[in-house]
């Protein structure tokens, strides 16, 4: 099966509707899925939800979609670095489902292999557990309260890398790895936007961080520019 597809619009085609349950990597602006994330938003699709660790920032990432008021819902654990999703959340505007950092990234891992929920501590006694099942397990620390987290069975994964090969095995770089992964395998069908194709054979098996398995197209988004949050610079000491 051919998983190379010319652009980013070409790729998302026959994929989108409104209502999506959408799982995107990327970790502030490291590792987002950018060209897919432009695509989808010139699609004009509404009513989106996303799960991913944050929703980047004003103007970038996730931020292009809620400038544009295409999300209706995001399960994010980072809240900041963003005022147009600070203020469409204290407006009513924008639905929030706050989840720890840990527990996002195994939610997303539970979905990818078919686990559909799991107990966890983190969060026990705090607004996380809200609303949440609630049980007393025995452990090394004697008896503890875990609360239920249930797995994220998205729609489509939108994924950042680095290289790929011809089926589909992908290599993440350095820290743009991130919630990539996880993203990537709970997805019904994963998109991954990559900076480069080499042949099949040439990446190493022992190296390879997503299986082709996992991804049914690709396409090639280079070149990209590097983004940077915030730039802190020492000021100059005088002579």
């Amino acid at each position: 099966m051919k998983k190379l597809y010319p652009d980013a619009a070409a790729a998302l085609d026959g994929l989108l509707r409104d209502g999506l349950l959408i799982a995107s990597g990327g970790f502030g602006l490291c590792g987002i899925p950018e060209r897919l994330l432009d695509a989808v938003r010139d699609s004009g699709v509404k009513d989106l939800t996303f799960a991913s660790n944050n929703a980047g920032i004003d103007g970038e990432g996730i931020g292009k979609l809620l400038r544009t008021r295409q999300v209706k819902k995001m399960i994010a654990s980072y809240v900041g670095e963003n005022k147009e999703f600070e203020r469409q959340y204290l407006a009513g505007e924008l639905e929030v489902e706050f989840c720890p950092q840990g527990t996002l990234a195994e939610r997303m891992r539970a979905g990818g292999a078919g686990i559909p929920g799991f107990y966890t501590r983190t969060g026990v006694g705090t607004l996380v557990a809200e609303g949440k099942d609630v049980k007393s397990f025995d452990g090394p620390n004697g008896t503890q309260d875990f609360i239920l987290e249930r797995g994220i069975f998205a729609d489509l994964a939108l994924v950042k890398a680095w290289k790929a090969d011809e089926t589909g095995n992908v290599v993440f770089r350095k820290t743009a790895r991130n919630f990539n992964v996880p993203a990537a395998t709970c997805g019904k069908v994963c998109i991954v936007e990559v900076e480069e194709i080499v042949p099949v054979g040439s990446l190493n098996n022992e190296a390879i961080h997503l299986p082709g398995v996992y991804v049914q197209r690709m396409i090639v988004g280079a070149p990209y520019d590097k983004k940077i949050e915030f730039r802190t610079v020492r000021e100059r000491e005088t002579a």
